[in-house]
């Protein structure tokens, strides 16, 4: 029997996908978590073979619970399942140690293959999201000018991103020049558009 866990904030998503898994013969739900803080604490308890993450959740991401799931129990395989097929979140699920990255409009037997075929030990990987992955490339951002990207998703000034990462203005405007100068962009708005667009933030 393979033992899945599921996390995804939406609870009509959660309960169709235990549904689904639940009809296969070889698996069996083990339990259902709608927060990405509650992944870890919930996996050391029921110990699964097979956790599907979403990539957004209250609280911690898919991405960060995923990496620290493979370090809580290496021996669980993760897969993130996204309604976003972006290529820098499967780059920065393959680097959280997920073994497979499945978009959520994929077709049923396809999740329940990826489940089986990554409990056997394999990755699964949606191959048109892999080849536009490895043409974006990876996100071009240090850590300091994404911090000032996602502090800046919701429109703040300068002066809101500085007090919030409690640094100077001069500083911020410097990683917001950085950050315009590595994605084309012709304004701040637009450089955290088109990085959100790519998976970066």
């Amino acid at each position: 029997m393979i033992k899945v866990m599921l996390a995804d904030d939406q609870a009509l998503v959660r309960g169709a996908l235990a549904t689904m898994l639940g009809l296969e013969s070889d698996m069996e739900v083990v339990a259902q978590v709608g927060t990405g803080d509650d992944v870890v604490p919930t996996a050391t308890q029921v110990k699964p073979d097979v956790a599907l993450l979403d990539v957004q959740m209250p609280g911690k991401d898919g991405l960060t619970a995923a990496a620290e799931l493979r370090a809580a129990l290496p021996g669980c395989r993760v897969i993130i399942l996204t309604t976003f097929g972006r290529p820098g979140y499967l780059t920065r699920a393959m680097s959280a140690g997920a073994a497979g990255f499945v978009v959520k409009d994929s077709p049923p037997e396809q999740l329940v293959d990826a489940v089986r075929r990554v409990h056997a030990g394999l990755k699964v990987v949606d191959p048109a999201l892999a080849a536009e992955s490895l043409s974006s490339g990876s996100s071009p951002f240090t850590d300091r000018e994404r911090e000032v990207l996602l502090a800046a998703k919701d429109g703040g000034t300068v002066a809101d991103v500085a007090k919030v990462l409690f640094l100077s203005e001069g500083t911020v405007r410097n990683h917001f020049s950085a950050a315009i100068g590595k994605t084309g962009a012709r304004t701040r708005a637009e450089a955290v558009r088109i990085a959100e667009e790519r998976g970066w933030l």
